[in-house]
């Protein structure tokens, strides 16, 4: 696996994972170089293939993606301005929706008709949220939130994909590249008005936050269920005006 000098990374997904290569001819080459793309249960191909005018406006959303070094470092949880940002260069076509249902249950005789019983589950779905939904195409963005907000996510998109509603989940979240090392080059981080803190930056992205490793951890686990669903990581090379550290001599 590279490191964050070179702004992109290479890390190999487990057995369930798509075919790394052919998920990567699925994405222009410019893409490609700024964002990391990782398929289960083959999401990029159906995105790609079945739902070409989502893929498109996806593809064009990560082509117009640049973030500063002064957004990484201001305050800002999981909606701060990053993820604002993100989720705003999508068109007023993907919303955020809250998905309910009952279930309906029916006993049959195994021989013969008619019903032994019926009876209705409420609630069997409900409060179950995604930031962004279009047509049957989820999308969650996760910047810098507690990790176990993806358990949350993969749940969702279980239960609206259960329902019939989504064929394919996508979640934006910050790459393998952007690691410990990177947040380090940052410096301090800054305060609201703009002066420089004394807390290293580093500590904002500490080992129970959102990042792509410990969203593979969990794809690979199937805590996804049946949906497919393509993970997209933030690399450095979205960072206009970060420049990689110098190697030792």
């Amino acid at each position: 696996m590279s490191g964050s000098g070179s702004g992109k990374t290479t890390r190999t997904p487990g057995d369930i994972a798509d075919p790394q290569m052919r998920v990567n001819d699925l994405f222009p080459t410019d893409i490609h170089d700024r964002f990391e793309f990782y398929s289960y249960r083959n999401a990029a191909t159906i995105l790609a293939h079945s739902y070409p005018v989502h893929f498109a406006e996806i593809i064009d959303c990560l082509r117009r993606f640049t973030i500063t070094t002064d957004m990484i470092r201001r305050p800002g949880g999981s909606k701060g301005p990053i993820a604002t940002l993100f989720e705003n260069s999508f068109s007023k076509d993907w919303q955020e929706v809250r998905i309910s249902a009952d279930l309906l249950v029916r006993l049959h005789p195994a021989k013969g008709s008619g019903t032994l019983a019926e009876y209705e589950r409420s609630g069997y779905f409900d409060g179950h949220r995604i930031d962004l939904l279009n047509g049957k195409i989820a999308l969650d963005i996760e910047w810098n939130s507690k990790d176990q907000t993806y358990d949350r996510d993969l749940y969702a998109f279980g239960a609206f994909y259960e329902a019939g509603a989504i064929d394919v989940g996508v979640i934006f979240t910050r790459g393998v590249a952007m690691d410990n090392a990177f947040f380090h080059s940052l410096g301090p981080i800054l305060n609201k008005d703009g002066s420089e803190g004394v807390t290293a930056t580093a500590a904002k992205f500490g080992a129970s936050t959102t990042g792509m490793s410990k969203l593979l951890y969990r794809l690979e686990a199937g805590r996804n269920g049946g949906c497919p669903v393509l993970a997209i990581g933030i690399t450095p090379a979205c960072v206009t005006d970060w420049t990689p550290p110098s190697s030792p001599a």
